[in-house]
């Protein structure tokens, strides 16, 4: 008996089940998580370019002599030339970094079996400074005591490069925003705003502007270094929703 009440009430809680869940179902022809909105996607790329407010100079002083220790302080001592020669003419001490230093030994290959020539050590330095003292630093440092002058590059501050990548984003979001008006129009659509909206592109400027040396008829005439623009680019990616 208990049998057949049961089975009544079973089917009666399935049906006032299945009336609670109904309205929850996607109507036909659609899917549960669409909107049916119309969608333009584009992408758009900005760029700015600036002049260059920071010279990184990297410069090395290098010796090699018959023993490490010997190698080791000679260079030791140039590389404290070079940097008292930089901070008197008022470059901050923060603003020359040590990049690398080696000490190796150096053999002559030419015979049989190599040769124990010496040993050479390696102190390289960066420099920061205004872009308009850049030759002024390797004037400084190659007369100080810097062995080799391996490159020198322009580029921008860190608030520099930020204020430079807001503008590079604006126009990135306003070429976008032009190519997708343009595709509402020719479809007969009007954009009416924004779904999704995805960042690209580097933070950082490139490629960096070569520097070159004036050429010059005094062999004693000061470097003097010519950079050239930075540019710093940024690029949208844009899902617009249109009706």
């Amino acid at each position: 008996m208990q049998r057949r009440i049961i089975a009544p009430l079973l089917l009666v809680g399935l049906v006032l089940l299945a009336g609670c869940l109904s309205p929850l179902q996607a109507a036909p022809g659609e899917s549960a998580n669409s909107t049916n909105a119309t969608t333009i996607s584009a992408t758009g790329t900005g760029e700015v370019t600036a002049d260059a407010d920071l010279a990184v100079v990297n410069i090395a002083v290098t010796h090699t002599a018959d023993s490490a220790d010997e190698a080791r302080g000679t260079v030791a001592d140039n590389v404290s030339a070079v940097r008292t020669a930089l901070t008197d003419a008022g470059i901050a001490e923060d603003d020359i970094q040590t990049t690398g230093f080696t000490i190796r030994p150096e053999y002559d290959h030419g015979g049989e079996k190599r040769e124990l020539v010496g040993y050479r050590a390696v102190h390289t330095l960066s420099v920061e400074v205004a872009p308009d003292r850049a030759g002024e630093v390797i004037d400084l440092a190659v007369g100080a005591g810097a062995s080799e002058v391996q490159n020198v590059r322009f580029t921008l501050t860190d608030e520099t490069r930020a204020e430079l990548r807001s503008e590079a984003l604006t126009k990135a979001v306003e070429s976008a925003k032009a190519d997708a008006d343009d595709v509402a129009t020719a479809s007969d659509l009007t954009v009416t705003g924004v779904q999704t909206a995805t960042v690209g592109g580097s933070n950082s400027p490139g490629p960096y502007p070569v520097a070159f040396e004036d050429a010059r008829t005094t062999s004693g005439a000061p470097t003097e270094l010519t950079p050239g623009p930075v540019t710093v680019s940024a690029t949208v990616e844009v899902v617009y929703t249109a009706e």
